[in-house]
């Protein structure tokens, strides 16, 4: 790690140009972060948290460059959305040739060929061979809204069953969808009526029940409480992301689908997070060999901009009344461009594979770090989506303060971390695919310290 006095008076370039180095030239916060932070508290709403309150000048490769010239490594992402990295050159460059044709036109009124092209993209891409078609949003939240309004359309029922841990967003529906109170549903209720609750696959606390036997622990209460013939669709994220990178049990995804398909229910998978070369395939469905009814992505798709989709049969996507669909700024053109140059990067400079080789380093050194340290419970999860779950060695308990202690260490170290789960236990690794693996083992090192420290 590189070390300097005095901040650099040099406004940073961003991209993969930006020296790919952990550099500290301050305390993290520094002081113009810590003045950026005083006219946040006093401008924007005190609901609007950060994770680590350092102000973002330039990014790109693995690193995020803050006002006071310190350089971080980045294994969050901005949750799994950048990557390709923060500014990846195809994207800027397609963002900036669209920006000089038009901004928008919102195609619900003057439509445009970025938002055909992402669609036809997404439905080749996706799993299935069916015929399928696919509308744009904004954000993953209101792409989940719109599979449910698909689902309960095309099938005239009303109930949805989502999962313990689950996390599909903070509207109204899908806060009732999400499992988590704090931060995401307290004081925000009553929510949306006619949605259930099932218990997820959870390996490391189910007592070694198997995937298909906590498949049918679903189905049997789906039976009893809900009903099929009342069921519209049944929606959950193949790896849970905020619910903490749990991986249910193998057989549990494809039980669940096949009972979806002898009963008429529509199965959502929600691969916001999960999507895109994320866990070492194009869609983690693709590692279970389900077949999604229909599929929710955001995130990965676009390299930052703010863009969803709902992708999925033709007969259910097409069930609704024309207009019935849509909204201002779904489908965006600038977003659409950033998408078709995100969807080339991933498939022009193989980022499934290098998701895979990040995922074998992740692995490597964090399972050597539990075989050391009692308190990681589990090291799980697949690709650039990994995590440890931390826990009282003795008990087996969730160890939440130990995990804020080691995320916070890492920050102060210059290593943007994440944390998540029911428990608030859980550090997840998101990395950009396009970091380097020197970076990588030095951000793992640092959080290997962090925990020996705590």
């Amino acid at each position: 790690m590189t070390h300097v006095d005095t901040p650099s008076t040099v406004a940073p370039v961003g991209g993969p140009s930006l020296p790919q180095e952990r550099r500290l030239v301050t305390a993290i916060p520094g002081p113009k972060s810590l003045e950026l932070t005083r006219r946040k508290e006093q401008t924007i709403s005190g609901g609007v948290g950060t994770t680590i309150p350092v102000y973002t000048v330039a990014a790109g490769g693995g690193v995020l460059v803050d006002v006071d010239g310190n350089s971080l490594i980045d294994l969050g992402s901005g949750i799994a959305v950048t990557g390709v990295g923060n500014s990846a050159p195809r994207v800027v460059a397609a963002v900036a040739a669209q920006l000089a044709q038009f901004t928008h036109t919102c195609f619900s009124v003057a439509p445009y060929d970025g938002y055909i092209e992402v669609a036809e993209a997404l439905n080749r891409l996706t799993p299935g061979d069916h015929a399928k078609r696919s509308a744009l949003f904004n954000s993953g939240a209101e792409a989940v809204e719109n599979a449910v309004k698909f689902a309960r359309h095309y099938t005239g029922r009303q109930a949805v069953l989502a999962f313990d841990h689950a996390y599909h967003g903070r509207t109204t529906l899908t806060m009732g969808l999400t499992a988590k109170n704090l931060p995401y549903k307290n004081g925000f209720g009553p929510f949306a009526a006619e949605i259930y609750r099932a218990p997820l696959s959870y390996p490391f606390r189910d007592g070694g029940l198997d995937g298909v036997e906590a498949a049918k622990r679903v189905i049997s209460q789906v039976e009893k409480q809900i009903g099929a013939n009342n069921l519209a669709a049944m929606i959950i994220e193949p790896i849970q992301g905020e619910g903490g990178f749990i991986v249910p049990a193998a057989g549990f995804l494809p039980t669940l689908v096949d009972w979806c398909r002898a009963n008429g229910v529509v199965f959502i998978a929600d691969e916001v997070q999960t999507g895109f070369a994320r866990t070492g395939d194009m869609f983690a469905s693709d590692h279970e060999g389900i077949v999604p009814d229909l599929m929710v992505l955001a995130k990965g798709i676009a390299g930052g901009l703010p863009l969803s989709a709902v992708t999925g049969r033709a007969e259910i996507m097409d069930a609704p009344q024309v207009g019935g669909i849509g909204g201002t700024y779904g489908g965006n053109p600038l977003a659409c461009a950033a998408a078709l140059a995100t969807i080339d990067s991933y498939e022009s400079d193989n980022l499934v594979e290098r998701a895979r080789e990040i995922g074998a380093i992740l692995t490597e050194r964090l399972s050597a770090l539990q075989a050391e340290d009692a308190r990681i419970g589990e090291v799980r999860g697949r690709g650039a989506m990994m995590a440890v779950e931390l826990v009282d060695p003795a008990t087996g308990e969730p160890d939440a303060a130990l995990t804020g202690r080691v995320a916070a260490a890492a920050h102060a170290a210059g290593v943007i971390l994440l944390t998540c789960g029911t428990y608030g236990n859980v550090i997840r690794f998101l990395p950009p695919l396009s970091m380097p693996d020197h970076l990588l083992v030095e951000g793992l090192q640092v959080v290997a310290d962090a925990l020996a420290a705590a």
